[in-house]
Order: C-alpha cells, then structure tokens, then sequence
C-alpha cells in the first residue's frame, strides 16, 4: 500500500550545492547517524529550501541511479573533508506531503513514486525526466509521530 498524498506544492530550489556523500547502490543511512556527519553539515547554513532535513536523493545518469545522502547548501559553499558535492541548477520541484505509520516502507516504494508522478500529472505539471527526485526528511513532521504513529515525509519530483 502507498503512502497517502496529504498535498502537493510546487516549489522552486534555487541553484544548490549537494553536500553529502554518493552512492552506487543502496545509501547508508545508519552510518551517517553512527558518523555524526549531519552535525557537521549542519553547522554551514542551509538553503532555505532544504530547512532542518536530511536530504535523500536519486538522479538517472547514464542509464544508472546515482543516490545521495546530505544537505542543500548554497551554491559555492565549501565542501568539508571526506564529504563529496554536486551542483544543482535551479529547478521546480512538486513535492508531494505523504503521510504513514513511522518506518513504514511505504514511503520508498515505486508503487508511492508512480502514484505522485500521476498526482503531479493530475495536476498540470511536467516530471523532468532523470533529473532529482529527494526525499526531504523535514524535522519535526517526519521525525515526532502523530497521535496516531503518522510521520510526513516530503517527496519531490523535479519538473518542467
């Protein structure tokens, strides 16, 4: 079963820089906890786009998922030792509020991916294909459960 779709915006990111790390296969989120490597982000400001989140992002390069874990900075923002960076044009993106159960791994599946791309769709606007798709691990909605266990998680797809 899908996440449930609370709402979508249509939101702009300015010219970013990714500050994290990259990965060829699935991310690692247990070691950038282990490592404290988002406290250390954390003390460069972020873009206002990316607020009090960890960031959790995939674009199609060549055919293959290139994945990332970190934060958006500004553009030009110094990348701290051991951490990689890529620099991100501004885009739109329609992000898409899912609600479910904490842990729930509704939230990753290509069945909730497929339904925001058709919500999107619904709603007039354009994915941009193989460009960044993210999830925004935004503090306190995905981080303190409801009363009834729901966290927000918010999903945005690139577009046109």
């Amino acid at each position: 079963m899908a996440a449930e779709i609370l709402e979508i915006k249509k939101e702009p990111c300015p010219a970013a820089r990714l500050i994290g790390k990259r990965y060829e296969g699935a991310p690692n989120w247990g070691e950038w906890w282990a490592n404290g490597w988002f406290d250390q982000l954390e003390t460069h400001p972020r873009l206002p786009f990316n607020g009090d989140a960890c960031i959790g992002a995939v674009r199609i390069i060549s055919g293959k998922a290139e994945r990332w874990i970190g934060m958006f900075f500004p553009e030009g923002t110094p990348v701290p030792d051991g951490f990689d960076a890529v620099d991100i044009p501004p885009v739109d993106y329609a992000v898409c509020y899912l609600r479910a159960q904490e842990g729930s791994p509704d939230f990753y599946t290509p069945e909730t991916h497929s339904q925001c791309l058709e919500a999107i769709q619904a709603k007039g606007m354009t994915r941009f294909e193989d460009n960044w798709c993210l999830e925004r691990c935004q503090c306190p909605r995905f981080t303190t459960p409801d009363e009834n266990g729901n966290v927000i998680l918010d999903y945005g797809i690139s577009i046109l």
